[in-house]
């Protein structure tokens, strides 16, 4: 028992710092995106990697005074990409730097999913195994706001055709 409880502890801390550079990384990517749709994406995932981050560190407390996994009910904000980019302007340009930004961010996404889907197929309690797997979820709704937001940058006008679903039937 005492080496699965070291092992969640170890699990969590780098959980912890996971989410402590994802916050980071997407403040920058922020202060570096080149149009207020890009600014507020990345703004809105730095927030919900800081909510993450607040669940680990309870989750940690919690296992390390020996109360064992606590249950935590996980709220996030939203993140619609319908709603991010519906209000945009249809010419949005992104630069070269907010592209490889938006690149590393959705690779950095999946290497989360793959994280916390390893640790749900890991830890015994049915309490944490439900955490993991609505983190694993959340993250690969990050990777896909990321990569509609990528699609977007890169052909605005193809995008909205493909999310509105219009078509020309030549009637």
């Amino acid at each position: 028992m005492e080496k699965e409880h070291r092992h969640m502890l170890i699990a969590i801390e780098i959980a912890i710092q996971m989410e402590k550079d994802g916050k980071q990384f997407y403040l920058q990517a922020a202060d570096v995106s080149s149009n207020e749709v890009g600014k507020s994406l990345f703004k809105k995932l730095a927030a919900e990697e800081d909510i993450h981050l607040s669940n680990f560190v309870t989750i940690y407390d919690s296992i390390r005074a020996d109360q064992g996994w606590p249950v935590i009910e996980l709220k996030t904000g939203e993140l619609e990409e319908e709603t991010l980019f519906s209000a945009a302007e249809k010419d949005i340009i992104a630069t070269r730097g907010e592209l490889e930004a938006i690149k590393q961010a959705m690779d950095m996404e999946n290497k989360t999913v793959d994280y916390y889907a390893e640790q749900s197929g890991k830890v015994q309690y049915e309490t944490a195994k439900k955490f993991y797997n609505l983190l694993t979820e959340e993250e690969r709704k990050h990777h896909q706001v990321l990569l509609d937001y990528y699609e977007y940058v890169q052909d605005p006008a193809g995008w909205f055709t493909m999310k509105e679903h219009h078509s020309l039937d030549g009637g």
